[in-house]
């Protein structure tokens, strides 16, 4: 139990399937697992733990931002034993060979946020997801016949960027943007535990097009049934 997390250590699996929505939280659970259970509700941040295909797997809601799942994710890695995390978001395409519904596998999550330096002693603006983890989601997407890109992303703290989003994107020569992955991979490395980022395309810089809520809860199931068939293999 700690400040933010309601439920019993042994209630937390060591694998945690992560999307930023609490709401999406609940929608995999109800899609995907068996007897799971409601094992965090604090702030409304849901969180559940239950079987796929045999595994036991925590389905674990993480907010916006760094600082967000910054909070989740150290508290889950560091007080509940969690193992391996991985991250099921959305993303902007900075890319034109990036369309919508491609599925992305973050390689490096570049920001400009203090955070890895504040919570993990990182003196770089760019942490690379944990191998084993990024190359076990590619053999598994590969297994499943599902395509997935490898990408240098973007881990933006600001949404509403008042400067070019896209002249920052070709000077840092970055394929997609979100705002989560830098500080999850930053807690990785501080904890020696695995991260990696899953990401499909809900929208794009280059020809502005947007998805709604809805789409993209009914159009990520490739994504997730990836994160979820990792999982089995850890």
């Amino acid at each position: 139990m700690t400040p933010h997390i309601e439920a019993k250590k042994e209630e937390i699996a060591k694998v945690v399937i992560m999307p930023g929505d609490p709401l999406r939280a609940e929608v995999i659970a109800k899609k995907f697992l068996t007897d799971y259970k409601l094992v965090n509700k604090v702030r409304n941040m849901f969180m559940y733990t239950g079987k796929y295909n045999g595994t036991e797997v925590t389905i674990a809601g993480s907010g916006m931002g760094c600082a967000s799942i910054g909070i989740y994710s150290y508290e889950l890695f560091k007080f509940y034993d969690v193992d391996s995390i991985i991250r099921v978001g959305s993303a902007g395409a900075y890319s034109p060979n990036l369309k919508i519904y491609d599925i992305v596998n973050t390689t490096i999550a570049f920001g400009e946020s203090p955070f890895p330096k504040l919570a993990a002693g990182i003196d770089s603006n760019e942490i690379l997801a944990s191998k084993k983890l990024y190359d076990l989601i590619n053999q598994t997407a590969k297994e499943n016949n599902i395509k997935v890109t490898p990408a240098r992303v973007h881990s933006s703290d600001v949404f509403y960027r008042k400067t070019d989003s896209m002249a920052y994107a070709k000077e840092n020569n970055l394929d997609c943007v979100e705002m989560e992955s830098l500080a999850l991979f930053a807690n990785a490395v501080e904890t020696k535990k695995n991260a990696a980022c899953l990401l499909t395309i809900s929208d794009s810089f280059v020809t502005k097009e947007v998805t709604t809520a809805e789409e993209r809860q009914n159009n990520f199931m490739d994504m997730i049934k990836i994160a979820l068939e990792t999982a089995t293999k850890l």
